[in-house]
C-alpha cells in the first residue's frame, strides 16, 4: 500500500428543489466518511488486495470516533468496495466481484438491523431519485389503505436494480431479522418511508427508515 498523507472529513454538500425552499441537505457523518475513504482509495490508486491503516489510527487521521468509522466501513463493504476482516482490517476488493455473504447465524438483532439501515438506506435513497416520478407516484401513492413494508419495499426495489448486490444483502438481512423475531413496522412510518421516496425526498429518507426499524 502506497504512503499517503492522512485523510481528512470531506465537505458538506446542499440540495435544493423547484418546489420551493427545503431543507439543506446534509447526509450523516458516516454517509459522508463512506464517500471520503472512496474517494482516497481511488486517489491513491489502492488495489484489491491493498489494505486500509488499522481502525485506530485510521479514526485518529480521520478525527471521527470508531464508531462512526465502523459504519462507513459497513456502508463502504455494502457497496462492494472494502471487505472488512476481522484481525485482518479493511481490505480494498474490486466492486465489479462478485461477493458471498457471510453466515448470518451468529450475527446478533442489532447489528443485523444497524446493518439493515444502510442497505436500506442506500436503496430507497436510489429509488428517491429515480427519473421518472409518475412512475415512483404509480407505485407509492397513498390509496388509503394499511400498506406493509413489504409491499413498499417491493414497490421501493421496482424503482432500483433488484437483482444487485446491494438488494441480494438487504434482502439477507430482512430474512435474517424477521427469523429472529424483530419488530414489525409501524403502519405510520411506512407511509412517511413510501411518500419520502415518492416525492423525491432524499433528506428524509435516513429518518424515515431508522423509524421503520425502530432505531
Amino acid at each position: 500500500m502506497s504512503s499517503a498523507a492522512p485523510l481528512g472529513p470531506g465537505d458538506v454538500g446542499g440540495g435544493g428543489s423547484a418546489e420551493g425552499p427545503r431543507k439543506l441537505l446534509r447526509p450523516r457523518l458516516y454517509e459522508q466518511l463512506a464517500d471520503h475513504i472512496a474517494d482516497f482509495i481511488e486517489a491513491q490508486g489502492l488495489a484489491p488486495g491493498d489494505r486500509l491503516p488499522p481502525e485506530r489510527r485510521l479514526a485518529k487521521d480521520l478525527g471521527v470516533s470508531r464508531a462512526t468509522l465502523s459504519r462507513a466501513l459497513v456502508a463502504l463493504e455494502v457497496r462492494g468496495r472494502l471487505e472488512v476482516r476481522h484481525g485482518d482490517g479493511a481490505v480494498v476488493r474490486d466492486p465489479h466481484t462478485r461477493v458471498t455473504l457471510p453466515p448470518l447465524d451468529d450475527v446478533p438483532l442489532h447489528e443485523l438491523v444497524a446493518t439493515r439501515i444502510t442497505t436500506m438506506t442506500e436503496l430507497a435513497g436510489l429509488a428517491a431519485v429515480h427519473p421518472d416520478s409518475a412512475r415512483r407516484s404509480a407505485l407509492l401513492a397513498d390509496d388509503g389503505g394499511h400498506r406493509e413494508l413489504e409491499e413498499v419495499w417491493d414497490c421501493i426495489l421496482r424503482l432500483t436494480d433488484g437483482e444487485s448486490l446491494l438488494a441480494c444483502i438487504d434482502a439477507a438481512l430482512a430474512e435474517r431479522v424477521r427469523q429472529l423475531g424483530g419488530a414489525g413496522a409501524h403502519p405510520g412510518h411506512v407511509r412517511d418511508l413510501a411518500e419520502a421516496v415518492r416525492r423525491g425526498r432524499t433528506d428524509e429518507v435516513p429518518g424515515a427508515v431508522r423509524a421503520v426499524l425502530g432505531a
